[in-house]
């Protein structure tokens, strides 16, 4: 259980740090546009299939917030972490 916990939680901070890179401008071909791919790469398999359900409500991304508090619940009621 100790390394579901910690996997977990390890994606839950690379989902923020996803969030946080999205209210800044990027510009390509610097280590920022590097770390941000890498971060949408290593999310969008997570949120990809929560996207095709719920949809964008403005400029909110309701599909990350969704995943956000799932994998919250999942770590602290399922697993007890």
């Amino acid at each position: 259980m100790g390394i579901v916990c910690t996997i977990l939680t390890i994606f839950l901070v690379i989902l923020f740090a996803r969030a946080i890179l999205s209210w800044f401008p990027i510009r390509p071909d610097t280590v920022t546009a590097q770390i941000n791919r890498l971060l949408i790469d290593v999310t969008d398999w997570a949120l990809r299939p929560l996207r095709r359900v719920i949809p964008p409500v403005g400029m909110f991304d309701l599909s990350f917030i969704v995943l956000f508090f799932v994998i919250l619940i999942v770590r602290s009621a399922v697993l007890g972490c």
